[in-house]
């Protein structure tokens, strides 16, 4: 499902912010900035509204049994809070069933959940839940390590510091040498 941004609103708000913050919107470097924030914003938050599981419904029956991995797929992402970015790297394993999805389209998957308001633990969950779910996989695991710009930039002031997520699924989830090896490949956080 497509959603369709109110780019005039949109605009408008910009300006307001622009005013209430002391800038006078019509110097000459501010006047297109409300036309160019809408259109960032349609880009940025064109996740919203569509489902991660349409990129994934695209997989094939190759009686693959064997572990998968993607490692360090960078993202762009907003915090829901502050709406500044928080950007880093995504590692995702899944053991299929059988079943296996084209590699660009786990990446897919998460640009989509990505560009909405985020949470980084929620986008992690929605990223591990969506693959364990439209695969069918036996285990899935997402590691996700981030910067946050709201406390590289405002708040506690200290940049670099990298935030670091996980989701488990099946049997991944379960105490096991193969969780930890899982997460050991993936660069984890234990």
């Amino acid at each position: 499902m497509h959603i369709e941004h109110d780019t005039p609103s949109i605009e408008a708000a910009v300006a307001d912010i622009l005013a209430a913050i002391g800038e006078d919107v019509e110097r000459p470097g501010l006047q297109q900035t409300p036309r160019r924030v809408a259109e960032m914003y349609r880009e940025l938050f064109s996740g919203i509204g569509q489902d991660p599981a349409e990129h994934l419904a695209v997989a094939f029956d190759e009686g693959h049994y064997d572990l998968v991995v993607l490692k360090d797929i960078p993202f762009y992402s907003m915090c829901e809070h502050h709406l500044v970015p928080f950007f880093g790297a995504a590692s995702v394993a899944y053991l299929p069933s059988g079943r296996v999805a084209g590699l660009d389209k786990i990446v897919r998957a998460l640009e989509v959940l990505a560009k909405r308001p985020q949470l980084q633990e929620r986008l992690t969950a929605q990223l591990a839940d969506a693959l364990y779910t439209a695969l069918a996989a036996q285990g899935v695991a997402v590691i996700i390590k981030a910067e946050h710009l709201c406390m590289s930039m405002r708040g506690v002031r200290k940049p670099g510091i990298q935030v670091a997520t996980s989701a488990l699924r099946g049997t991944f989830s379960q105490e096991s040498s193969i969780q930890r090896e899982i997460l050991a490949q993936l660069g984890g956080i234990v």
